[in-house]
């Protein structure tokens, strides 16, 4: 595994001041644990939005220094508990806790305080908490659990003052949890603070005992609930943090519908116009240039100021994609590293980040591999990176390899060398976003060919140059000007197979026509893959949200042209959803 290091652990053993804005005490002691992998400047940033400066651990001796820690964190279990090994992190961290010093995990900062955890059998956690981490069964639903949920306090009465609220949604996105068992873990249920549930599964969403206190959301990602989180901790007396009585082993029977909610996704694309300036855009069929001014690339704002004002409309999530031509060189050219860093600044949902994450060589002949590139986007602030051609071109080539060697093309595994495979072993399968970009192939009703099985029949009702026809869906790669020999359904369940967590689905059909989400793609894609789908493209109206979750079931769409132009407001698309009964966050 390669790590990217924090700009601070490169100077040896001094702790550098985080950035800081309207300083408060008492921060002096405060230190930030980073095991070298995951998004850890999203919090950084939430600390700054606060007023609150921060330390970085850099080696062993500052965990003595420290007098309240915060450990967050993504990635797989068993990487973080190497890096904590190789760094020498992990016992001065156990005793830190021991110590009864005031410690915030979050997400694998959390995770850790337990004993193990079947992510990887092999690696043994701090066993603070007596229980280890399970998967999630995905029988009932998509894995990982990736989205706004609601939290349970089991004991109210006594533990209201760390800011978690019954009546907010918080950000998840893990594929592994601690399952809330009073009975057979008696001793860990002392100390569960909050529960969520997901599916017909109840699990610890919240610890806090003694001087522990931990998330398994983020609360760096989930708005102003989530700062309402990070601000009641900090203000609280260092003494104050490490005095939390046991809770209560109180039973709790699954409800038969979990809170989770159905997410808004805004989608800005981001290209140089011909002046060299960075502007969101957004045509019709891929095109972006104006059919009148002279064919100037068409121009719909600035990034970061567009996701300002989505994440003040409420927007759940956003998404910037990188379509210009200095995605070819991605580090050596920094203006998307820039609009990442500044916008992370200013929203504090999730973020995700697609173009040029691939192995790559900068013309000065520095090779860089999918991993760096990622690993780079993740320390400016993103939480996600999405993978569009390179994901239908290793598909492809797994495909082939299982022909070769006679093995079923549809069971096929990747080699472990592909961008989605090296970024998902490195931060957590949660990390890597598959965006597709599927076109029609009409064939005859009585077609027998090898999609057979794939194909959609025009309805009698539908719209009149579909009725009696038949068609299945192409992948297609570089913005859907090439199509490839691979089907929809083959590309999202090799995607699924090489570690993705999520696949964005669009359609070249549907894109700009304001029709509305492709209701067909959209269930054909749902019943083949067990993680989570954004659906895309088409949206021209409130309703066609509300009809997309009602008949599909997926668990969030995305929209671009229609929010850029002030043709459909976020707060009106969730208004329908509350009016349709969905649960959604307000």
């Amino acid at each position: 595994m390669m790590l990217i290091s924090t700009p601070s652990l490169k100077r040896g053993c001094s702790a550098s001041a985080g950035h800081t804005a309207r300083p408060r005490p008492p921060t002096m002691g405060l230190y930030f644990l980073d095991y070298g992998a995951g998004n850890v400047q999203s919090l950084a940033n939430s600390l700054k939005k606060l007023g609150y400066s921060f330390q970085w651990i850099t080696c062993a001796d500052d965990f003595h220094k420290a007098t309240s820690l915060i450990f967050p964190g993504v990635g797989a279990y068993g990487q973080a508990i190497d890096a904590l090994e190789s760094k020498g992190f992990l016992h001065p961290l156990r005793e830190y806790i021991a110590s009864g010093r005031p410690y915030f995990g979050i997400c694998i900062g959390m995770q850790v305080l337990f004993q193990s955890s079947t992510e990887n059998p092999s690696k043994r956690g701090l066993g603070v908490v007596p229980s280890p981490i399970e998967e999630f069964d995905n029988a009932d639903k998509s894995v990982p659990h990736m989205g706004w949920n609601a939290v349970e306090l089991l004991d109210p009465a006594h533990k209201s003052d760390e800011g978690v609220s019954t009546s907010a949604h918080y950000y998840f996105v893990h594929s592994f949890r601690a399952a809330y068992d009073p009975v057979a873990f008696p001793e860990a249920a002392e100390w569960a603070h909050g529960v969520t549930q997901y599916g017909q599964e109840i699990f610890i969403a919240s610890v806090r005992k003694a001087n522990v206190f931990g998330t398994q959301f983020h609360p760096e990602k989930s708005g102003d609930a989530g700062l309402k989180i990070i601000s009641s901790w900090l203000v609280e007396s260092e003494p104050a943090r490490a005095v939390a009585p046991p809770t209560p082993r109180v039973p709790r029977a699954p409800r038969p519908k979990d809170s989770l909610t159905k997410r808004i996704v805004a989608c800005m694309d981001v290209r140089s116009n011909d002046q060299g300036d960075l502007i969101v855009t957004k045509g019709d069929q891929y095109d972006v240039r104006e059919k009148s001014t002279e064919g100037a690339v068409r121009n719909l704002g600035k990034p970061v100021a567009l996701a300002a004002r989505y994440y003040a409309a409420g927007a759940d999530e956003l998404c910037l994609m990188n379509i210009t031509s200095f995605r070819h060189s991605p580090l050596r050219d920094q203006p998307m590293l820039a609009v990442v860093r500044a916008a992370a600044e200013e929203v504090f949902v999730p973020l995700t980040i697609g173009g040029g994450i691939k192995d790559t060589v900068d013309p000065d002949g520095t090779k860089l591999t999918a991993l760096e590139v990622a690993g780079a986007y993740f320390r400016a602030g993103a939480d996600k990176v999405s993978i569009a051609s390179e994901a239908v071109l290793v598909v492809e080539r797994m495909r082939q390899r299982a022909r070769d060697s006679g093995h079923n093309e549809d069971a096929a595994i990747g080699d472990g060398t592909s961008a989605i495979e090296t970024i998902a072993r490195a931060y957590g399968r949660q990390a890597v976003v598959v965006s597709i970009d599927p076109r029609r192939v009409y064939v005859a009703a009585d077609y027998d060919g090898p999609y057979k099985s794939e194909l959609v029949f025009g309805r009698p009702d539908g719209e009149e140059h579909e009725r009696g026809r038949a068609w299945w869906y192409q992948c297609t790669v570089s913005g859907g000007r090439e199509a490839r020999p691979l089907s929809v359904v083959q590309l999202a369940r090799g995607a699924e197979r090489l570690g993705a967590g999520e696949i964005v689905l669009n359609s070249i059909d549907r894109d700009g026509t304001g029709k509305g989400f492709d209701i067909d793609l959209v269930q054909l894609v749902r019943s083949s893959v067990r993680i989570p789908i954004v659906a895309s493209s088409g949206a021209g109206a409130a309703a066609h949200f509300v009809e997309v979750f009602e008949k599909t079931g997926v668990e969030a769409a995305l929209a671009a042209g229609i929010f850029h132009r002030g043709e459909v407001a976020i707060p009106d698309v969730k208004a329908a959803l509350v009016e349709a009964s969905f649960n959604t966050r307000t």
